[in-house]
């Protein structure tokens, strides 16, 4: 079973073939993606390695852990499952259907 490993602190310039020579060396990898921003494109600074085993896994965190890497001192820990954030958008409502505008009176929908 694989074991999927969060890197922190990575430099930006840091590509996924980077990530996984590195990760190589305790193990056999069977993913490294770092992830990038939506809109630019560049590294947001972390990845994900997916090592084959979890003694890989604890390995890798054993060797890489602190480890500095292009002058950055890694982040290297069991990734954890992904949080449900909700997905209601930014927290505001658009007032669609009607409702009230904040200042106490109704306010029309703008269709």
């Amino acid at each position: 079973m694989s074991t999927k490993l969060y890197v922190g602190n990575l430099a930006f310039q840091t590509t996924n073939q980077e990530l996984e020579q590195l990760f190589g060396q305790a193990g056999t990898v069977h993913s490294a993606s770092v992830v990038e921003d939506r809109d630019t494109g560049r590294s947001r600074g972390f990845a994900f390695v997916e090592m084959s085993s979890e003694e890989e896994a604890t390995s890798a965190i054993e060797q890489f852990n602190g480890k500095e890497v292009s002058g950055r001192a890694l982040k290297v820990n069991e990734a954890k499952p992904r949080e449900n954030r909700g997905g209601g958008g930014r927290g505001f409502s658009n007032n669609r259907g009607g409702g009230y505008s904040g200042n106490g009176r109704r306010s029309e929908p703008r269709w």
